[in-house]
């Protein structure tokens, strides 16, 4: 065996994560009188200054409205806009930038798709998929459109560690599917999705899919073409971008056949009284004026998580996500809910007779700043019996101090209700 390595790249190095918090400035804070330990990175993740400049540079030097004007502003920030798009499917590997449509977030991704996609096709007897784990935003456009259509709803069940039941999912497809939804990773519990093998399967029974990656990609690389996803769907808050902006990747034959979602401004061609004909993609789905700073963010976030090594901050936060596993089932009374043996930086958990809202409040005392609720994603808890549950989750400005930080916390709420 060769002993000798090859020099590592920067990206493939261990994650330097003291070093990363550095560009976070907001870590700076303290809250309560004590350092802040953010630790609801799959909520919203904090953005680094990298992207809080280049937002700021589009801002101060050349902001001006998009596509239209002839001016040098707006040459300047159709090209930025435009640059980010090219950005953005280099991110996902999709072969056209005509494939990427910048929405407001993933839920509105997937709503473009509920009333463009499904809605003009899909009629009494045919089925929607998706599976127990889902967020509601991958549960209530589909339960609109089957009321619109009169398509059925079907859902794919897990087990008691929160992984799906593949041979379930498997036996509930048949020639009615016609779409299947699912999360590539679980926001409630970070469960990670078999959807390579769950895409195949749809594809052999003639069903279209759309993947949630709205929790997958700040921790792990998405290559569109490989998953062979009809649709995938992110956000950029939780890749250390901008809110209010996402994007909806489709395949261009199946973008290209579809109708407007909503109407006005560039998704225009011509208008008459009489009749409007449409643009070309992407721009079809994009009324009205975009949100052109947080798509300067977006393309920054990427550039820099891409910089750190998507690797290098996977590996990082399972070696936090293992500490953090370990120390609380630790602590007398504290349950797990979620141990898929494939699960992202997430953990959620109870902790007996005490309420996750409690838990939450005390933690922020101690100036922790973890989830507590039912996550968008009510079905889970009524799966597990729990109305709640407080969700920790890392991102690649997390530290075993913040560790260490919450389960001296933990501990403090096992001995306040005691």
């Amino acid at each position: 065996m060769n002993v000798v390595a090859a020099a590592k790249t920067p990206a493939e190095l261990p994650l330097d994560a003291e070093s990363v918090r550095r560009d976070f400035p907001i870590l700076a804070r303290s809250i309560n009188g004590k350092p802040l330990v953010y630790l609801d990175s799959a909520a919203s993740a904090q953005q680094p200054l990298p992207v809080m400049r280049a937002v700021e540079r589009y801002e101060t030097h050349s902001h001006a409205n998009v596509h239209r004007g002839v001016h040098t502003l707006s040459q300047e920030a159709t090209d930025a806009f435009e640059g980010a798009r090219d950005r953005v499917r280099r991110f996902v590997n999709a072969a056209s930038v005509r494939e990427i449509v910048f929405v407001r977030g993933t839920t509105e991704a997937i709503n473009l798709v509920a009333q463009s996609y499904v809605r003009p096709r899909f009629g009494a007897g045919d089925e929607i998929l998706i599976t127990a784990l889902e967020h509601h935003a991958n549960i209530v456009p589909w339960q609109l459109v089957c009321e619109q259509t009169g398509c059925t709803l079907k859902v794919a069940p897990i087990d008691r560690k929160g992984e799906l039941l593949f041979d379930a999912f498997t036996g509930l497809l048949s020639p009615r599917t016609r779409l299947v939804a699912i999360a590539h990773v679980s926001n409630a519990l970070g469960t990670v999705l078999p959807v390579r093998r769950m895409i195949a399967a749809a594809h052999e029974h003639g069903a279209r899919v759309l993947v949630d990656g709205a929790q997958a990609v700040p921790h792990s690389r998405v290559d569109v073409r490989a998953l062979d996803a009809d649709f995938y769907a992110f956000s950029s808050h939780k890749l250390y971008g901008p809110t209010g902006i996402g994007v909806l990747y489709g395949r261009e034959e199946l973008l290209a056949a579809m109708p407007p979602w909503q109407g006005g401004g560039d998704m225009i061609r011509t208008v008459t009284f009489a009749k409007s004909t449409y643009n070309d993609l992407p721009w079809k789905f994009e009324a009205g004026t975009p949100h052109i700073s947080g798509a300067v963010g977006l393309g920054a976030a990427i550039d820099y998580v891409e910089a750190l090594g998507l690797d290098a901050i996977a590996a990082h936060e399972q070696r936090l996500l293992r500490l953090a596993t370990a120390q609380l089932t630790a602590i007398r009374g504290v349950q797990i809910v979620g141990t898929a043996a494939h699960k992202a930086a997430v953990v959620s958990f109870t902790m007996a007779g005490v309420h996750p809202h409690d838990i939450g409040t005390i933690l922020d005392h101690e100036g922790i700043a973890i989830r507590t609720g039912h996550h968008c994603a009510m079905p889970v808890m009524d799966f597990f019996g729990v109305p709640a549950t407080a969700r920790a989750s890392f991102g690649c400005y997390s530290t075993a101090e913040d560790v260490t930080r919450l389960i001296g916390a933990v501990e403090r709420v096992r001995e306040v209700f005691a």
